[in-house]
């Protein structure tokens, strides 16, 4: 029997029930059977895993390794993520560190297949937190299914907070906020920038970022994003926004629709 999470409202409303209710409904997720069978099958298996090759040759091991990381669309590209694993993270030419997508440097740096002679995959630990990370991620999607804008929000507030706790400059920071799709568009949405605002040069998509954080938030430093209250603004600023955004567009649809069967 499954389990979809439950999300009986829109907007912030429907974020604070979700939130509310998050740990019980979280905890029926994973208890489903499919997900609790490709936990039995990594735990047994992936100990054995030594190299980029025989993770990608095994798809249901693979399918897991990249749900953790939020790459589940990457199942059957297994020549590229062979090619991320193996190149490691400790090069700057490394493919993982030349993508925009961060998720990919994280992919092969919480693997180790390039960086170390022993990858990660043999430490005792290894299974359990990849396993949190894929029942966080797939709870994510579900989630989605139901209110993509919560998956959104789920996503910032996990995504963001690591983020803000690194000791990178402010700058790079808002530079990996640029190149997450995920994280942008709740940034656009909160700080209510237009749908034009990813075409401006990345300098001044900067520079408009922190301007109007700093209104918005009382700082344009992203560490400012492991306080809860200042993560809590931001979700609700972007629930709020989105919400909004889709009445106002249902609205206009509605309108013309009106218009056009009038005339």
């Amino acid at each position: 029997m499954s389990f979809s999470p439950i999300v009986p409202f829109s907007g912030y409303s429907g974020w604070t029930f979700l939130k509310r209710t998050m740990a019980e409904q979280k905890e029926a997720f994973v208890a489903t059977p499919s997900l609790a069978r490709d936990e039995d099958y990594f735990r047994a298996k992936i100990g054995s895993i030594k190299t980029a090759e025989d993770l990608v040759s095994d798809r249901r091991l693979l399918s897991v390794a990249l749900g953790a990381y939020g790459l589940d669309d990457d199942i059957n590209n297994t020549f590229f993520i062979k090619k991320v694993l193996e190149d490691g993270t400790l090069s700057s030419d490394s493919l993982a560190n030349k993508l925009a997508d961060k998720q990919y440097l994280a992919l092969s740096s919480g693997f180790g297949f390039g960086d170390y002679s022993i990858p990660r995959t043999q430490l005792s630990d290894f299974a359990d937190k990849t396993l949190e990370a894929y029942g966080t991620r797939q709870f994510e999607a579900a989630v989605g299914e139901q209110n993509d804008d919560m998956r959104l929000a789920l996503n910032a507030e996990r995504e963001l907070a690591t983020l803000a706790a690194k000791s990178s400059g402010n700058d790079t920071k808002w530079f990996t906020i640029m190149g997450s799709a995920p994280l942008r568009e709740v940034f656009e949405k909160a700080l209510g920038l237009p749908s034009s605002f990813a075409s401006l040069d990345l300098d001044q998509q900067l520079s408009t970022l922190k301007t109007k954080a700093e209104k918005a938030f009382g700082s344009n430093e992203v560490a400012q994003f492991t306080d809860p209250d200042k993560m809590e603004d931001l979700v609700r600023k972007f629930l709020i926004r989105s919400e909004a955004l889709a009445s106002f567009s249902s609205t206009s649809s509605a309108s013309i629709a009106l218009t056009l069967l009038q005339n």
